[in-house]
C-alpha cells in the first residue's frame, strides 16, 4: 500500500461533518483506525495524538482518528478527553475494509473480527507514505511525528 494512492473515504465524522479523503489534499493526514472509543489503549493513543497535535499542524499535518463506533460515542469521546481532531464513525466497516484494518482476533479464546490497531501517514498528493500495522500504543505518536518531520 505504500507509495499506492490512498484509498478514497467519506464518512460521518464528530463536529457534525462528514470527511472525505479529498478534503486533505494539499496537507499531510495521519488517519489512524482503533478498536474502541473509552478503552484504554485507545484513550492512551487518542491522548498522545492529541498532546503532538500543535506539532503535526506546524509540519502541515491533519489527524483524523477511526474506529467502527457511532457518533454520538465519537463526541462523548472527544469532549471527555478534549481531542482537537476529528474521529470517523465507521459503522459500516467502509473504510476500515478499504485500509484492510478488519482482522480475527482472539478474544478469551474466541475468534472475533475486529480492528487491527494501524496508522497511515499519507502525503498531500494522496500517496501513502508509510503504514505502521499492529501499532504499539507507547511511544507511538512520538514515532509518527518524528517520521513526517523526516520527510520535509
Amino acid at each position: 500500500m505504500e507509495n499506492q494512492p490512498a484509498p478514497d473515504f467519506e464518512a460521518p465524522a464528530t463536529g457534525g461533518q462528514t470527511l472525505r479523503l479529498s478534503d486533505f489534499r494539499g496537507r499531510g493526514l495521519i488517519l489512524y483506525f482503533y478498536p474502541k472509543d473509552n478503552t484504554p489503549g485507545c484513550t492512551t493513543e487518542a491522548q498522545d495524538f492529541a498532546a503532538f497535535y500543535a506539532d503535526f499542524s506546524a509540519a502541515g499535518w491533519a489527524i483524523v482518528g477511526v474506529s467502527r463506533d457511532g457518533i454520538k460515542s465519537h463526541e462523548g469521546f472527544c469532549a471527555k478527553y478534549a481531542l482537537p481532531f476529528p474521529l470517523l464513525a465507521d459503522i459500516d466497516e467502509r473504510v476500515c475494509e478499504a485500509y484492510g484494518v478488519m482482522k480475527l482476533k482472539n478474544l478469551y479464546g474466541k475468534q472475533v473480527r475486529g480492528v487491527e490497531r494501524s496508522t497511515f501517514a499519507i502525503r498531500p498528493d494522496g500517496t501513502v507514505a508509510r503504514v505502521w500495522r499492529g501499532v504499539k500504543v507507547p511511544q507511538h505518536a512520538r514515532e509518527v511525528l518524528e517520521y513526517v518531520r523526516s520527510l520535509a
